[in-house]
């Protein structure tokens, strides 16, 4: 019974399994493995003859489960898209081999050979990638001490609109645009009191790209990625989510305007 809560069938309890949709039963089954509280769980292919809806949905259960659990699960399936979102490892064999054992992002940015290249070639990269993978160095930065002149130099320098301003322990603490920065100049403000903006994105470095899209779309500043100290981390510029589509992740020498 406390597993059948875990998986939400708890007020099912008493139903014959014929009552039950696709992805009820598939609870049961994930209920009845965990009821002996084992170590490691095997799925060989659990969620393959669900509809595309119910298969995302139990997909994500799986995660949560996962999650909360701690359980080690070793993950069968033929569809490429559903090991690269489940897996934190993920394993790729032919004729009985495994050619390459890495993570998701590692399997698409680094293909081990020719086989595993084309295996992976038709997959979407927002289902993969993380911010960690798209975003740049935190450059250039301002320091609460640091004036107005001196951020406008910094983005002057970089061709930058915008600069991000941080605390001496890197804390973020807001975001200065080149319009604030020279109406503080011409007003003989020489400090960063009230110049800076909060009302920008911010995000995790494990945050998914697919939930990146919205936030880069909607923002007219860069997105900032802090840890959970709220230390940037590194800026996400539009132009960075949507090549991270088509071509090669962040970390490289280009930069953006943002």
């Amino acid at each position: 019974m406390a597993m059948l809560d875990l998986v939400g069938l708890a007020d099912w309890a008493n139903y014959k399994p014929d009552a039950l949709s696709g992805g009820m039963q598939q609870r049961v089954g994930l209920a009845r493995a965990l009821a002996s509280d084992p170590d490691i769980l095997l799925m060989d292919e659990p969620f393959s003859a669900l509809d595309p809806l119910i298969r995302r949905r139990m997909q994500d259960e799986l995660l949560q489960l996962q999650q909360r659990l701690g359980k080690t699960i070793i993950f069968v399936t033929h569809d490429l898209d559903e090991a690269l979102k489940l897996g934190d490892r993920v394993a790729i064999m032919r004729a009985g081999q495994i050619v390459q054992a890495s993570s998701p992002e590692d399997i698409l940015a680094r293909p081990a050979n020719d086989y595993v290249a084309e295996f992976t070639r038709d997959v979407n990269p927002i289902k993969v990638l993380k911010a960690r993978n798209v975003m740049w160095p935190p450059d250039p930065l301002v320091f609460l001490k640091d004036g107005p002149r001196v951020a406008l130099r910094q983005m002057q320098e970089r061709g930058l609109s915008s600069v991000f301003v941080v605390d001496k322990n890197r804390r973020l603490k807001g975001l200065l645009t080149v319009e604030a920065a020279l109406a503080a100049i011409r007003q003989g403000q020489e400090n960063l009191e009230g110049l800076v903006e909060t009302d920008f994105p911010t995000t995790h470095p494990d945050t998914p790209l697919e939930e990146l899209i919205p936030m880069a779309v909607s923002s007219r500043y860069p997105i900032a990625v802090l840890n959970g100290d709220g230390v940037l981390q590194g800026i996400i510029a539009r132009v960075a989510v949507l090549s991270a589509l088509t071509g090669p992740q962040g970390g490289g020498e280009e930069r953006a305007v943002y």
